[in-house]
């Protein structure tokens, strides 16, 4: 799968893609592996009704991890390196009837922290 980023750091909601993908599969039962082959992006679940979290989200990683910092990285994006090492590289999620098993609230983001960029997302039916 293919995710265009327009944003340095950026939450892209890739719940429906990700169903999408199961469809096309005719996944049943079972789970689905994504994995993000950069250092500088990440996945994560979180809410997907209020975009005020997304916001949260990040506001609250560049105060933990600023983008300015004593970083010893030339090229100047340190902090994406740790902020997708924190959120991490991959989800294995459930499947049942070919849809993702999520809560209510709950949804699957593409996390961008050294856009804008074109990135790939790795995904693996497993039955």
């Amino acid at each position: 799968m293919t995710i265009k980023t327009n944003q340095r750091v950026e939450f892209c909601d890739i719940t429906a893609a990700v169903n999408e993908f199961l469809q096309k599969e005719q996944a049943g039962d079972g789970s689905v592996l994504l994995f993000v082959p950069h250092t500088t992006a990440a996945l994560t679940v979180n809410e997907g009704a209020d975009p005020a979290v997304r916001g949260d989200l990040a506001a609250f990683l560049e105060k933990l991890v600023p983008h300015t910092g004593d970083y010893k990285h030339a090229e100047g994006n340190s902090d994406a390196h740790i902020k997708a090492s924190l959120l991490g590289s991959n989800l294995y999620l459930p499947v049942k009837n070919g849809k993702l098993v999520l809560g209510f609230w709950q949804a699957v983001y593409f996390v961008e922290f050294d856009g804008p960029r074109t990135r790939r997302l790795q995904l693996q039916l497993l039955t």
